[in-house]
Order: C-alpha cells, then structure tokens, then sequence
C-alpha cells in the first residue's frame, strides 16, 4: 500500500471572473476521496492528502472542476516536500522576510527558454529581479507587483503554462499542509 502524500492543488487563472467557490470545492475534494482537505483564500489553493499518485490526483481533480465548476484550466500539484524546498530555494529571501507581497514565486510546467527569461529580466526597473531555478521562477518587485512591468510581461513572455503565489501565500500553504503539531499538553487532559 502506498503511503500518504501532502498536495497542494494551485489552479491557475482564479480571480477576476473565474471563481472557485471554497466551501463547494471542499466538499467536492472530500467526496472524491481525498483527506484533510483544506482550502486558502478564494484564488485557487487547496492542500489534500491522498494515496493517489501525482497525475492521478491532478486528473481527478480536474475532472471534478469540469463537472461542477465548469473549471477546465491547469492545475499544479506539489508535493509539501516539494513545496518546502521552493521555499527553502528562494534567492529573495530576505527580501521575502521583510516584505512579503514583493516576492512571488510561480510554478512552471516546463522549464523555460533562457531567451524568454532574458526578454522579462530586460523590464526590470528600481531593484525587480526575476531567477529561475528548473521550473520555479521567483520574481522580486519591490515597488509592487502590480505596478511592476517586469510582472507584467511576466505570464505572456515566460512561454510555459504557470501559476504564481505571493510569498505570504507560499508560507501560509506550507503551514496548511504540515502535520499538526504534538501537543503534550492536551494529552495530559
């Protein structure tokens, strides 16, 4: 028997008109099967806990957004073990720890053209940095993200299907998806 594996399920292109509703999506996720279903925030994330291999949770769980959500956009699907070494790779990390929203870190499908990155690397102004790292691209826009052109070429120019967390969702999935502490303290109860 296989054992237990953390995912976490982030959909692209949710916000604006495309909605995922949580409470529904939960429900969905647990009568499909998978454990501790959690969701965060209402742009597209959710931790589950299955026996089922990667393509097989991300297959389901598209099949699913098809049928009740009328969702039929990618779906990533890390491992926390995988989740916490995007976070432990991270080469704006002070920058992470002091301001949080300026750091983002996207997951990609593909590895990217080293071409694709320079043409995004050449809108950097005023400190914004882009480093890619196989298929995660961390992106630094400390004057925000969304008055940022470096951003905002970002997903157009990249030329892999991705999905992008600020870094204070990243953090805030990793605890979601980490075992619950122990707690002698209510054993004693």
């Amino acid at each position: 028997m296989s054992k237990t594996t953390v995912y976490l399920i982030l959909f692209r292109g949710v916000g604006g008109k495309t909605q995922l509703p949580v409470k529904s999506l939960r429900e969905k996720l647990v009568e499909a099967g998978f454990e501790n279903v959690a969701t965060y925030i209402n742009s597209g994330n959710a931790i589950v806990r299955s026996r089922l291999k990667r393509e097989q949770v991300i297959t389901t769980i598209a099949a699913l957004c098809r049928k009740h959500f009328d969702f039929d956009k990618a779906i990533f699907a890390p491992t926390l073990n995988e989740w916490q070494q995007l976070i432990a790779g991270n080469p704006f990390s002070k920058a992470a720890s002091q301001s949080p929203t300026t750091v983002h870190a996207a997951l990609l499908q593909d590895i990217p053209d080293r071409e694709a990155v320079a043409r995004i690397r050449s809108y950097a102004i005023n400190g914004e940095a882009i480093e890619v790292k196989k298929r995660i691209a961390y992106l630094h826009t400390p004057n925000g993200f969304g008055r940022s052109k470096m951003a905002a070429v970002f997903d157009r120019e990249i030329g892999v299907i991705n999905t992008a967390r600020n870094w204070n969702t990243v953090l805030k999935l990793a605890e979601l998806g980490a075992p619950p502490k122990h707690d002698p303290c209510k054993e004693a109860l």
